[in-house]
This record gives structure tokens, sequence and C-alpha cells, in this order.
């Protein structure tokens, strides 16, 4: 199977106008504070946040204590590439602690602390779980805070709403992969400040009611999945990128898929995760240049189908 890391080989040797066009090449400049991503509002408040963010799900989930010079690395990347949003959660196993031992590492705590409530014991079950979260983290405060995957939802959502009124945390959200129905229904009944929903070139379920119902209700999207786990870069195993992505700006097939996603206007952030450093310099590569309009969109479609 041609991995990631086969797919960038030929990609980054041809994206020097980006100034990716390698591993070794990418951290001078970005070092330099250039080629920060774009950086897009949460519609209910106005506030900017960058447009690429980082998933820490299966990747970070290893010893906080062990040799983690790889993954300080990656945090340092994304940080001066102008990246902020991490997303986490208890779900994650040791990712959340992980998290913390970075930023701590690197001296660091100006970020946008984003992770989830998840458990069916109740209501101090929850708070403890979002206490020990913020702690684990390093977070003073935690800016987001979402219902994983709609788990004793109506509970957890008075917690978080008196939390966000006592200052506590800043957002609320939810997350969920399938119950596109009750999702729909949460999105024009309550509130949130975001939605976080899989979303890909090969997984586009949330177009038809989903995507709308969040631009309607000022609701922010953050997107899991980008690369529906790593399935995309099965797709177009063996293709060459086409020549003509460079009207987009894009260098890679990791590229080619996150614009895709970016160019949906309800969209706010992708979160995809990595573990490695030039995976990471890639994604955020993404988040700078132009974008696909909707007839590019359609014409990038055409490449998976062909």
């Amino acid at each position: 199977m041609t991995t990631r890391r086969h797919l960038l080989q030929g990609a980054l040797a041809a994206s020097a106008s980006l100034g990716l066009a390698s591993y070794a090449r990418a951290t001078a400049p970005v070092q330099e504070g250039l080629g920060a991503v774009h950086r897009r509002r949460i519609p209910k408040t106005g506030e900017l946040i960058p447009c690429i963010g980082l998933g820490t799900s299966r990747t970070l989930d290893v010893d906080p204590n062990g040799d983690i010079d790889a993954l300080v690395e990656v945090m340092r990347l994304f940080l001066a590439t102008g990246g902020s949003v991490i997303d986490s959660s208890p779900m994650y196993g040791q990712a959340e602690a992980v998290v913390g031992r970075l930023l701590e590492r690197l001296d660091r705590s100006d970020v946008y602390f984003a992770t989830k409530v998840w458990t069916d014991e109740g209501r101090e079950a929850g708070i403890e779980q979002m206490e020990t979260s913020a702690r684990l983290m390093g977070a003073q405060r935690i800016d987001l805070m979402q219902i994983h995957n709609l788990v004793d939802y109506a509970t957890h959502l008075r917690t978080i709403r008196a939390w966000k009124d006592e200052g506590k945390l800043r957002h609320i959200g939810a997350t969920e992969m399938r119950n596109w129905t009750e999702v729909e229904r949460i999105l024009k009944e309550d509130d949130l400040d975001f939605i976080q929903i899989p979303y890909s070139m090969a997984e586009r379920a949330v177009e038809k009611r989903i995507l709308p119902a969040a631009m309607d209700n000022g609701v922010a999207v953050l997107v899991m999945r980008p690369f529906q786990r790593a399935g995309l870069f099965d797709v177009v195993e063996g293709k060459p990128l086409p020549e003509w992505a460079a009207e987009i700006d894009c260098t890679s097939w990791g590229q080619f898929f996150l614009k895709w996603v970016l160019s949906h206007p309800a969209v706010t952030c992708p979160i995809p995760a990595t573990s490695k450093p030039h995976h990471l310099v890639d994604n955020m590569g993404a988040g700078v240049g132009r974008l696909p309009d909707e007839a590019m969109r359609a014409r990038m479609l055409k490449v998976l189908e062909d």
C-alpha cells in the first residue's frame, strides 16, 4: 500500500513556491513566522481562529513520559505556522496528557484548547472528567467543550452552559458521526457555538442538511477525518497530482484533500491528526494560498472517480 510518505516525496519536490519543498527547507521559513495559515471567524462571536487545527486521536495516545521528541517537533511546527486549535478527548487515551506535556516542553499555553466530555455516568462524573481534562492539557480554561458523540447530551449540555455563564469555558459544542437527524435538531434548537462532524471527499453525508443547517444557525464546523482515516490516499495510489492543482496553490495530495474541505463555506477548521513533522508541515500548507471554487471542487471530485 502506498503510504502518505511515498505520495509526499514527489509532491514536496515541486512545492518551492510555498516554501515547503522538503521538511528540512520547511522548518526554516516557519521558524521565521512565514506562511501562517489563514484564519476564519467563529460565527457566534466573530473571533478569528486558524483554519487548520490539530487532531490528537490515536496519534498522541502515547506515554507522555516517554520519547516524545518527534511530537514536540510536530507541536512546534504547528504553532510556528500559525496553528492554535488543538482538539482532544478523554476517549483518546493519553492524548490530553501528551498535549499538556508537549506544551510544557515548548513553554507555550497560548492555544485554543478544545476537548470533550464523554461519560454516561451523570452530571458529577462529567464535571470530574472535564476538570481532569483541563488539568491534563494544562489549560487554565477550556476554550471549547464538546459533548462527545452526544453521550448523555442533555445532562452535559446543562453543565457546560452553566460553566460558560460562569466563565469556566468559552464555547459549547458537540460531536457526532452518524445520527444526522439529531444533529440537525440540535443545530436548530440548542444555540451551539460548534459542531464537529466527519467530512471529506469520500464522506459527504453532511452536505445535504447538516452543513446548511450549521450555516443557517451560525454554528462553526470542526471537521474530523478529512482524509477518511487515510483512505483517500489509497484511492489516489499511483496517481500523480494533477498539474492544474497548482491553480489552487496545491502541491500534494494531502493539501488537495484539505483544500477541498476548506472550500465549503460552512467549514471553519479541519483537524487532521498526525505524529509526523513532515505531514504536519504539509497539512498546514493547505491553509495558505487559493481555494477551489465550485467548478474546481467538482473537477477535484472527478479525480477520485476516474
